[in-house]
């Protein structure tokens, strides 16, 4: 797993955005500003996570960006997998499963790939933008360390 230049800014500005969720629209200059980044390149990317239903766009005035769900409930995973793709080191985890299944001299090395993807999908996935967000407001000397939580289950 690689996270591009775009995905790494796609998570600063949903940082932004999380951190200023109680205050509405957030103009684009305001989120390039607060988290130093190309207002140019942000655009494409609010638009981007526009598109796929995390952010809202307000018009007007008072206008801008704002999350569409709440910072608890936007794992990193998505962010990531919507602009870089899969999580796995090569490939998807269905492609890794396939080059298990079939065999072969190199078999081991997939399953390390694999298990490699599925440690970095466990943690990004439990881990949200208000847990990051939170973390970096948390007082120094405490270690900085996100807590990783488990989802709830029916059972």
């Amino acid at each position: 797993m690689k996270i591009s230049q775009k995905g790494l800014y796609a998570l600063q500005a949903m940082m932004t955005l999380a951190r200023k969720h109680d205050q509405g629209a957030i103009k684009i200059r305001d989120i390039a500003a607060e988290s130093d980044l190309p207002e140019k390149f942000l655009e494409l990317i609010l638009l981007e996570l526009k598109n796929a239903r995390m952010v809202d766009s307000v018009r007007g005035a008072h206008g801008g960006y704002r999350l569409r769900r709440d910072p608890a409930e936007l794992p990193l995973s998505d962010i990531i997998r919507l602009v870089d793709g899969p999580l796995a080191p090569i490939g998807d985890a269905e492609q890794l499963r396939g080059l298990i299944a079939k065999g072969g001299d190199h078999r081991a090395l997939y399953e390390v790939f694999l298990a490699v993807r599925d440690a970095a999908a466990k943690i990004l996935e439990h881990t949200t933008i208000a847990d990051v967000v939170k973390t970096g407001k948390a007082k120094q000397g405490t270690g900085g360390k996100i807590v990783i939580r488990k989802k709830a289950t029916g059972a």
